[in-house]
C-alpha cells in the first residue's frame, strides 16, 4: 500500500532501504507461500517462477546453455534467459505477483470445491466422477493444465470406467472443467524422466496407454463425449470409440502428431478412415489439420454441434432422456455394434502402441518434443 501511494516519479526513482526491505520480506513470504499450494500450477507457471526465482537472487542468466536433450534444464535456461536485465527488485515484485495470483485462484477453487455434488465419489484427484440421473459424469479437471492427461489421470480414468460398468448409471459421459476438454498427452509425462531411465519409462508408459485405450474399447455402456471446448491428441482420437459426441460450437478438433514427431493413437489409424474417408482423415492425421467443431460434424466424427450458450443445457437434457431407457437393452445393443470389431480394435491399439514406443524413443520426436518446450518457455 506503501508502495502505491507513492506516486512522485523522483521518489520512485530512489527506492529507499525501507521499500526495498518491504519486498524482500514480501518475496520471502512468496516462497513460503508457494509451497503450501496444494494444486500444480503446470509447466508454463512453474518456468517463470523460476525465471523470476533466478533473476531475483543471481540477476541476469550468466550460466552456459544445456544440451538440446536435456528437455527440463534447457527450458529452464530459456525461461532465466528471455528475462535479459531486468532488475532483481521487479523480478522479486513480478514474482510476488505471480504467486499471490496463484494463492488467489486456489483459495476460490478450494471454496467452489468445498460445495457438495449429489453423486460424487471420493477417491479422485484429476478427475470428477458423479452419478445421477442414471448417469455416470467423468470430468477432467485439471483446468490450470487445460485438463492435459498425466500418468496419474490416465489411472483414474481407468478406475472411473471400471467403476461405472458395473455401476447402476445407464450411460457414461465424459466433459472437461474449464474452458477446454482437454489439451491431451501432458508432455510433463515425457520431462520428468530421469536420463538413465528412458528406455524402461517409455516402456511403462506404453502398457499404461495401451491398457488406457482398451477400457474404451471394452466399455460395456453407452459412451457420450461432451466437447465443451478445444480437444487435442488423445482426446480427440478416443472420440472414434464413443458411441455418442455432442459439441459446442467453441470446440476444435486437432491431432498435432508429426510436429510433435509422434503417431496416430487410440484406433484412429483405422476408425478415422473408417468414419470420415482417407482423404480428410490423411489431412487431420498425417498433416494436423485442426477442425472447427462444424467441419468435424461435417467429417462424421461429431454427431451434433450446439450453440456454446445453450449447450449444456440442450445437451444435458437431452442425455436425461437417453438415460432413461431401459439400461440393458442399450447395453445389449452396443453389444451387438462393437463386438463385430472388438478384436480388430484391441489388435490396432496394440501395434499403434508399438510404434508410438519407437517413435518416443526416437531423436526425431525427443528433438521435436525439446523445440515444442523451446517455444513455450519464451516468455
Amino acid at each position: 500500500r506503501q508502495e502505491q501511494a507513492l506516486s512522485i516519479p523522483a521518489i520512485h526513482l530512489h527506492m529507499t532501504a525501507a521499500t526495498m526491505q518491504v519486498r524482500q520480506q514480501d518475496f520471502e513470504k512468496a516462497q513460503e507461500q508457494l509451497k503450501l499450494l496444494k494444486k500444480d500450477p503446470g509447466n508454463e507457471v512453474k518456468l517463470k517462477l523460476y525465471a523470476l526465482f533466478k533473476q531475483a537472487t543471481e540477476g541476469p542468466c550468466n550460466s552456459p546453455k544445456p544440451g538440446m536433450l536435456d528437455f527440463v534444464k534447457k527450458a529452464k535456461w530459456d525461461a532465466w534467459k528471455s528475462l535479459g536485465n531486468l532488475p532483481q527488485d521487479n523480478a522479486k515484485q513480478k514474482y510476488t505477483e505471480l504467486v499471490s495470483g496463484l494463492v488467489s485462484a486456489e483459495s476460490s477453487s478450494q471454496v467452489t470445491d468445498a460445495a457438495p455434488e449429489e453423486g460424487k465419489r471420493d477417491g479422485y484427484e484429476t478427475i470428477i466422477v458423479n452419478t445421477q440421473n442414471n448417469i455416470t459424469k467423468i470430468t477432467f479437471n485439471r483446468p490450470e493444465r487445460k485438463n492435459a492427461l498425466s500418468r496419474q489421470m490416465y489411472r483414474e480414468i481407468m478406475k472411473a470406467l471400471e467403476e461405472a460398468a458395473k455401476d447402476d448409471s445407464t450411460i457414461a459421459v465424459f466433459t472437461g472443467n474449464g474452458e477446454y476438454y482437454s489439451s491431451g498427452n501432458d508432455l510433463k509425462n515425457f520431462t520428468d524422466v530421469q536420463a538413465g531411465e528412458i528406455e524402461k519409462a517409455t516402456k511403462d508408459s506404453a502398457v499404461l496407454f495401451k491398457d488406457f485405450v482398451a477400457h474404451f474399447i471394452d466399455f460395456p455402456k453407452p459412451l457420450v463425449a461432451v466437447v465443451n471446448g478445444p480437444a487435442i491428441g488423445i482426446s480427440v482420437t478416443l472420440l472414434g470409440l464413443f458411441d455418442i459426441v455432442y459439441a459446442s460450437d467453441v470446440a476444435t478438433f486437432h491431432t498435432p502428431f508429426s510436429q510433435l514427431g509422434q503417431s496416430p493413437e487410440g484406433c484412429s489409424s483405422y476408425l478415422f478412415p473408417k468414419i470420415m474417408g482417407a482423404a480428410k482423415a490423411n489431412e487431420i492425421l498425417l498433416f494436423n489439420k485442426k477442425l472447427t467443431a462444424a467441419e468435424a460434424c461435417a467429417y462424421g466424427l461429431v454427431t451434433e454441434v450446439f450453440p456454446n450458450k445453450t449447450f449444456q443445457k440442450e445437451v444435458w437434457a437431452r442425455l436425461k432422456a437417453y438415460a432413461s431407457l431401459p439400461k440393458n437393452s442399450l447395453a445389449i445393443s452396443k453389444q451387438l455394434l462393437r463386438d463385430v470389431e472388438k478384436e480388430k480394435l484391441h489388435a490396432i491399439n496394440n501395434r499403434e502402441t508399438e510404434v508410438l514406443m519407437e517413435r518416443w524413443l526416437s531423436d526425431e520426436c525427443l528433438n521435436a518434443i525439446a523445440n515444442f518446450f523451446q517455444r513455450k518457455s519464451k516468455l
